[in-house]
């Protein structure tokens, strides 16, 4: 597999541009997926999320200028969409005099795809409970193993506000789970 620098060469080539995205897409897609998905606890969700990332990739990547890693770009994007989405849904649960909570609880609880046992489904569960961008911190960091220097590239947010907030999620989740499995 070809390093992030080779794809981006091989994109500004004359005529490589398809089977440059393509590598990209393959080296990519997977994880993103599963980030997305921490974010939207929803398989049908990450999927719709995950082809409109590509896209915007796609859209993109010519004007990429390395100023940051290819990586944390592409995480940026799929964070920014996946964010961007949940407050949609967050606007349209008001609306609907929903519990937001308790919609993404439940489509943790109905989702085919998840296949964990109790202690998973609670921390799942937990995570869901997040802020939108809290989430996305505790996943980048505790998920993808991303540096906070990394985190800060994708959430354009400081470094030390990323620790405060990866602290304070960690905290939530670890006292609820506490609670529960004490």
């Amino acid at each position: 597999m070809l390093d992030d620098k080779d794809i981006i060469e091989l994109f500004r080539q004359e005529g490589q541009r398809e089977y440059a995205f393509n590598l990209l897409v393959r080296k990519y897609s997977e994880r993103l997926y599963w980030h997305i998905r921490k974010l939207t606890g929803s398989h049908d969700d990450a999927n719709d999320l995950l082809q409109v990332t590509l896209i915007k990739i796609w859209e993109h990547l010519p004007e990429f200028r390395e100023e940051s890693k290819l990586y944390t770009w592409i995480y940026r994007i799929a964070t920014n969409e996946t964010l961007t989405f949940l407050k949609r849904k967050r606007i349209g649960a008001f609306f609907s005099l929903s519990s937001y909570d308790r919609i993404l609880e439940n489509k943790l609880q109905s989702d085919q795809y998840f296949n964990g046992d109790k202690l998973q489904y609670a921390l799942q569960r937990e995570i869901m409970k997040l802020p939108d961008k809290q989430r996305a911190v505790f996943t980048l960091r505790y998920f993808q193993e991303l540096k906070y220097e990394e985190i800060s590239e994708i959430l354009d947010t400081s470094v030390g506000a990323l620790k405060a907030s990866y602290h304070h999620a960690y905290q939530k989740i670890r006292t609820a789970l506490q609670n529960e499995f004490e």
